[in-house]
């Protein structure tokens, strides 16, 4: 099996976008904020399906965890948007994320 990549995530926004062009807001920095606004919704709606049906459930009923991973791939998706919105690539991203880890490493 291989690998979902950023690159891969990021291709499929694009396309997706140019799709719904002429019905959705652009990709651009001016509407990165709105694209953090939407990713923060969908990030409730993962937190309500854990909250009203605990962690047990989200791990073992069918058709609960469909829903929780769906709406988990609704947050990756906004996610890369916001990437798109303000030019972050995968190659930044790696490289910003590997210096966090290092700091978060030495943390305590």
């Amino acid at each position: 099996m291989s690998e979902f990549t950023v690159n891969e995530m990021q291709e499929m926004q694009r396309v997706l976008q140019d799709k719904y062009k002429d019905k959705w807001e652009p990709i651009c920095p001016e509407t990165g904020k709105n694209k953090l606004l939407w990713m923060i919704g969908e990030i409730g709606e993962v937190i309500d399906i854990v909250k009203k049906n605990g962690d047990d459930k989200a791990l073992h009923d069918a058709k609960l965890r469909k829903d929780l991973v769906e709406e988990m791939a609704d947050v990756l998706m906004y996610y890369n948007d916001v990437m798109l919105c303000y030019g972050i690539s995968s190659d930044e991203l790696k490289d910003i994320y590997k210096e966090k880890f290092e700091t978060n490493m030495k943390r305590w």
